[in-house]
Parts: structure tokens; sequence; C-alpha cells
């Protein structure tokens, strides 16, 4: 792989409980909303779990994230192609912190930092309530 090891730990405080963020970290169909400008590729199950991959693509770089470990409070991802490393999430209620470690040409804490943002929007829209009709 070629690029320069980038190591980067970032934990932000989110209005939002411990199940939701789960929700929203382990669910394809959430994934898929807030990590634009990525795109996912589909898959067909609810919820992750151990073994399962999927591949997220910026522009032509493709990366694949194989789910190593999974419970209530924490996901960790293998990464491979793009980025030759891992990406944890670990959260609480209020919280999130991300833990991203690899080998890449891309710019991983510019990255990390603008995906962080888009989840702390994502989880404020998800917690505003359906307007009235």
């Amino acid at each position: 792989m070629f690029g320069t090891f980038q190591q980067s730990n970032l934990r932000i405080e989110v209005n939002a409980s411990e199940s939701t963020i789960r929700d929203v970290l382990t669910r394809p169909e959430h994934l898929r909303h807030w990590m634009w400008p990525q795109t996912l590729s589909n898959m067909n199950v609810a919820s992750l779990n151990v073994g399962d991959s999927l591949t997220s693509w910026i522009g032509p770089i493709s990366i694949h994230h194989k789910v190593d470990a999974v419970d209530s409070l924490s996901i960790r991802f293998l990464l491979s192609q793009g980025i030759d490393g891992f990406h944890s999430w670990h959260w609480g209620d209020g919280w999130i912190q991300s833990d991203l470690e690899g080998v890449s040409l891309l710019p991983l804490n510019l990255g990390q930092t603008f995906g962080l943002l888009r989840l702390k929007d994502y989880l404020v829209k998800q917690q505003m309530p359906a307007p009235n009709p």
C-alpha cells in the first residue's frame, strides 16, 4: 500500500441516546445517509455483524470495510484497498469516539472530522419530530 501511516482519535458530544447512536453506526440503511460523499455497496442485512463486509467509494477510490468486532457499545472495521488499517467506533449516551489508523494517500484526519460532523448532523435530524401536514 502506498501512502503514509496516519492515526487520529476524535471524540464528540451528541444529543442522542446510546441506542440511537448504535443504530446509526451499525445499520447500513443509516450509514448510507450520513457517510456522504462516500457511496456504499448494497447490503441486504438489517444490522452489521462480525464478518460482514461493505465497500465505500470516495470518487474512484474504493475502501473495503470488514466488521472485525461489534457489541452494544462499539464496532470495529478492518480497512483495505484505499486505506490499509482499522476504524473503530465507541459510544455511550451523548458521545461518540472514532479511532482511525492506517496507511493511505487520503487525508484521514480530514475525512474523519468531516464524517463525524455529518454523523452529528444526521443524529440531530433523527431527533427532530416529524412535521405536521
